[in-house]
């Protein structure tokens, strides 16, 4: 599904993804919902932001392949893209397993799970404690464009997440994300 010209209708924060959604339809919704498209995996450069402030990061190759896994894992996981759900994300792939990402993603996962301990330290801890069972993309070999066609149950089954998803709370999204209607 091209996110550019069919963006898919957003589902509610407050709930996981379905898993019998297509993880390419939750990946899309995912990017919807956060206004992100799929070029930007492949940009020399990607947007970040802290504390709402908007900065370009370069994109080398192993950080181009690390964003696709990463998207999924918010996907499976279900943590948001604020800084509390980052932190988790980020606390539960650090924990799963981060060697084949490289030290450029290790440093930006690292990094946020330490802010995750300033800004959210119970949320971190406990998506810490989460991914005792869990695998991360990273320490898998798979082909991305087969885990598309998987539906979310799938995936999480795959890498050791609960049907439900890991997420306690509703799916922050970051602060440049597009506002959603009700």
């Amino acid at each position: 599904m091209d996110t550019e010209s069919h963006p898919p209708t957003c589902t509610c924060t407050a709930h996981p993804l379905p898993v019998s959604l297509r993880v390419r339809d939750a990946r899309d919704l995912y990017l919807a919902e956060n206004g992100f498209t799929t070029e930007s995996y492949d940009a020399p450069t990607t947007a970040g932001s802290f504390l709402g402030l908007k900065f370009s990061v370069p994109n080398p190759p192993a950080h181009q392949r690390a964003i696709r896994w990463n998207d999924l894992h918010h996907v499976a996981t279900g943590f948001g893209t604020d800084h509390a759900g980052e932190a988790e994300i980020s606390a539960w792939q650090a924990r799963t397993g981060l060697r084949p990402a490289g030290a450029y993603v290790t440093a930006i996962v690292i990094a946020n799970a330490v802010l995750g301990i300033v800004f959210a330290p119970r949320r971190t801890w406990d998506a810490l404690r989460a991914s005792r069972e869990g695998r991360s993309l990273f320490s898998l070999t798979v082909d991305y464009e087969s885990l598309l066609e998987m539906t979310v149950g799938e995936l999480r089954a795959m890498l050791g997440i609960p049907e439900r998803g890991l997420a306690t709370l509703p799916r922050g999204l970051h602060a440049h994300a597009p506002r959603r209607s009700a």
